[in-house]
């Protein structure tokens, strides 16, 4: 029987189950994978791009609520996969997912939740679980899929109220790649897939914090060969591959936590002048190693529809220009800490935090948004560009 704690009570032909540590329980559809999982819940505005969310190793540790309603109207295939590594854990959706209608489409997203061991679940009310994420926090939360509707509650509970959360937690090291691989996958054609670069030079040397692999060819795009590192590689390692630049990744957990074994490799590198290319976690590990500090959001930035401006006066670039990004951060470099020799680039149109940072007298620059997008606006490519084109100098 379920605890007094747990409201409300079970529906009849509920399958799936949102549970937070507070007692709060949302019930609907599950779909996907059989079984339970702890994390912290969060929101994605996008409205495109699921089956990219939710391989974006950025989501580690999280369940991801969809606003956009109808999720899965367009299947799955292989090649909108971010990466093979640890993701979300789940995600909950508006409505019941339909058969897919796609000329790219090879699965249905059901077959492709159960494929990757993730839990769906359906017919909640996600704006008002949205709302609450926005009142009161992203929460510590248990989903679960059971087909015959059968749940420990009690049981259930416990799990979401003994999971510490994402402060202080260091998840790069479980979605890094163990071993050095040469990159070779350029952007994608309709019709003839991934292609390939035969460049030799500029070469950048990635270190994969829980990479997106659209980073990785974006890079390519942009003219530079690549090789992909794992996170806790030493500085002697990264500068034994005769790295051009160094690029550092995004990633999920607490950048604090991280910056344990990456700062220190990126203050190496800093202080050898290597040229430095950070996105999102690596941004955050760039700004901890030039001296500023990084805080846990309240809600963070999830999705693919977020303005960023344009705001440092050396940036090189034209300023007060706005672009629409793709974000997926739940921690961010406190503005307000940078020291002198670092000056703020960028910041978001939504609460004014700390979108960018370069650091002077370096070739060094990092920005929280995703520009490599998948899914979302490619307004900000120009930014593999310019990493590429510092290279030679």
């Amino acid at each position: 029987m379920a605890s007094a704690e747990i409201t409300p009570a079970q529906p009849e032909g509920a399958t799936g189950l949102l549970l937070l540590a507070d007692g709060t329980a949302l019930w609907g559809i599950g779909c996907g994978a059989e079984g339970s999982a702890v994390g912290e819940v969060c929101f994605n505005t996008s409205m495109t791009g699921y089956q990219e969310v939710m391989t974006d190793p950025s989501y580690a540790g999280q369940i991801v609520t969809f606003t956009f309603p109808h999720i899965g109207n367009v299947g799955a295939n292989p090649e909108d996969i971010e990466s093979k590594v640890e993701s979300a854990l789940g995600c909950i959706m508006r409505e019941i997912p339909t058969g897919p209608s796609n000329f790219r489409s090879t699965l249905d997203l059901d077959t492709w939740l159960k494929d990757e061991g993730k839990i769906g679940l359906a017919g909640v009310d996600t704006r008002a679980l949205t709302r609450l994420i926005r009142l009161n926090g992203a929460p510590n939360a248990v989903i679960a899929h059971s087909a015959d509707g059968v749940f420990d509650l009690d049981a259930l509970l416990q799990k979401a109220r003994e999971w510490p959360g994402l402060e202080g937690m260091d998840l790069a090291r479980r979605v890094s790649r163990k071993a050095h691989e040469g990159w070779r996958g350029g952007a994608w054609e309709l019709g003839k897939g991934y292609g390939e670069s035969a460049a030799e030079k500029p070469h950048v040397v990635a270190i994969d914090y829980g990479a997106k692999d659209n980073i990785f060819r974006q890079l390519v795009r942009a003219g530079a060969r690549v090789t992909v590192v794992p996170a806790e590689t030493s500085l002697e390692d990264v500068l034994a591959h005769e790295p051009d630049g160094v690029f550092l990744s995004n990633g999920p957990g607490d950048p604090a936590a991280t910056g344990a074994y990456a700062v220190p490799v990126i203050a190496g590198l800093l202080e050898r002048d290597v040229p430095i290319f950070g996105i999102c976690l690596g941004h955050q590990l760039l700004g901890l190693a030039a001296g500023a500090k990084t805080a846990k959001m309240f809600q963070g930035h999830r999705g693919a529809n977020h303005p960023v401006q344009r705001v440092g006066e050396g940036w090189g670039e034209a300023t007060g220009l706005v672009e629409i990004t793709s974000m997926n951060h739940g921690f961010a470099v406190d503005g307000d800490t940078l020291p002198a020799n670092v000056e703020q680039t960028h910041v978001s149109l939504f609460d004014g935090t700390n979108c960018g940072i370069a650091i002077k007298g370096k070739r060094a620059f990092g920005v929280q948004y995703h520009p490599e997008a998948s899914p979302g606006p490619q307004d900000s490519f120009y930014l593999f560009e310019k990493f590429v084109g510092m290279l030679g100098e």
